[in-house]
């Protein structure tokens, strides 16, 4: 990536509830929770967050809805280091997740997706009005199929790099692989997309067109595959897991500014900058209030 690069996150923004459980529920069971914290979240804005705490310049694009919910997400990314383009949808409700965790660390996640989903494509495209050629273009799974596809042609005519992570997973993201750049993924998602949960994954996404694909493997580290290179294989940094979520948002954004940052292609040293940070999240509650400060990020981004 060249130097002076901007990031632009198109992606959901939310309300995070987290409840601390001792096991996740089953269908037709009651059990009790805590409410641990009330937090910002979204994949797209703990993304926005996380790369505004590195230094690297980032603009966020989502969709809110005309309620409480708003203003709280509102006053929330005002305190952070990010441009941040909220889009009104008239009759719609800003999107929210409960998040239930349990005492080892894990969680399970339900998120609505009534703003991200009704974003027009017209609405997101034209929030690249600004990006320049080399710039990053960061999304997800919470977008509609017509507006991550016209995300991804207007990027690719823009000359812009594309960074996807396909959470939650949709039946037609493997119509979208010859348009991204960029994949991160984690095993269960691996599973889904390749029926593969191991190396076997990274080169069917390479096959498919992809140019980097990261698949992290957890307490195993992660996978680093690019074109025409040999897989690297980076460790994990060891770490009490009291709360997960978040981790990947944190690891993906680390990773594409820590190389957007240096000005080259994503790297073993920008991926283990992203297994560092989020080795920070998950040994701490909640969300945003999880991710390492601009401090840490230095600290971090400098070994």
């Amino acid at each position: 990536m060249p130097a002076n690069v901007r990031a632009h996150v198109i992606g959901n923004v939310a309300v995070d509830e987290t409840i601390s459980v001792s096991t996740m529920p089953e269908a037709g069971a009651s059990i009790l929770g805590r409410e641990e914290t009330r937090d910002l979240g979204g994949k797209g804005a703990n993304q926005a967050v996380v790369m505004g705490r590195t230094g690297l310049p980032t603009t966020l694009v989502s969709a809110v809805g005309e309620d409480f919910r708003a203003q709280t997400i509102r006053n929330q990314l005002a305190l952070e280091p990010v441009d941040t383009k909220l889009i009104t949808l008239a009759g719609r409700s800003s999107d929210f997740s409960i998040i239930f965790t349990t005492p080892d660390g894990e969680n399970a996640i339900v998120t609505t997706t009534d703003s991200a989903g009704s974003l027009a494509p017209e609405e997101a495209v034209t929030a690249l009005d600004g990006a320049t050629a080399g710039d990053l273009v960061v999304l997800q799974g919470n977008l509609s199929e017509a507006t991550t596809r016209a995300l991804l042609q207007e990027a690719r005519r823009r000359k812009l790099v594309t960074a996807f992570n396909p959470s939650p997973l949709r039946p037609y993201f493997g119509a979208f692989w010859q348009l991204v750049d960029i994949a991160f993924l984690n095993r269960g998602e691996a599973e889904s997309l390749t029926g593969s949960s191991n190396g076997a994954a990274t080169d069917w996404l390479l096959q498919a067109g992809v140019a980097h694909v990261v698949l992290t493997l957890g307490g195993d580290g992660a996978l680093l595959a690019s074109q025409g290179k040999p897989v690297s294989n980076i460790p994990a940094v060891s770490a009490k897991a009291i709360d997960t979520t978040g981790a990947g948002d944190t690891f993906m954004a680390v990773a594409l500014a820590s190389a957007a940052l240096r000005g080259v292609e994503l790297d073993r040293r920008a991926i283990s900058h992203a297994a560092a940070a989020s080795a920070l999240t998950v040994s701490r509650r909640g969300t945003r209030s999880a991710f390492p400060t601009s401090e840490e990020m230095r600290s971090i981004l400098a070994g």
